[in-house]
């Protein structure tokens, strides 16, 4: 997964940066799970001269599954009393974009806050779509007709029983 921070009127420091991965990178196995893959090949539009051999891939592999941009900061510096840190993220997936925002009085109660509500709204999501493939698995057996004539024995049973 991909991860980009961006810090607004305060200073990112290493120590920061690692609390916000340690938070993140374990929301990448909801996409692990729906998709079964970490990248996709992504091509852009064909430009004039351009061939699709000509366009680089890193390592080939395609653009991320899964792309998070993180923004956390305060508000104003003049503030002096109530919740005046904030932390919004953004995930990014092929045909969907999930944004939440948390505004509290102390970065990390934001940034776990936001962690919270994305882990919820992905499994959300992750539910949607094993709904959907159960959906169209009964369509499908409900329209897929077998004639009655054709009956499917195993070998055994047919010498025992004689039928």
């Amino acid at each position: 997964m991909k991860i980009g921070i961006k810090s607004t009127n305060l200073k990112l420091t290493p120590a920061l940066r690692n609390f916000i991965e340690e938070k993140i990178n374990p929301l990448e196995k909801f996409a692990k799970i729906l998709y079964n893959k970490k990248h996709y090949n992504h091509l852009p539009k064909r430009s004039v001269g351009l061939r699709r051999t000509n366009v680089l891939r890193p390592f080939g592999k395609g653009k991320p599954m899964v792309e998070a941009q993180i923004e956390i900061g305060k508000e104003t510096l003049h503030h002096k009393k109530g919740p005046f840190f904030y932390a919004e993220c953004q995930m990014k997936f092929p045909k969907k974009s999930i944004r939440l925002v948390a505004k509290r009085g102390n970065l990390k109660l934001a940034i776990n806050e936001v962690k919270d509500e994305l882990q919820r709204e992905l499994k959300e999501y992750k539910e949607k779509i094993i709904a959907k493939e159960k959906r169209k698995t009964r369509i499908f057996r409900k329209n897929f007709k077998i004639s009655p004539l054709a009956r499917f024995y195993r070998k055994g049973r047919v010498r025992e029983e004689g039928i």
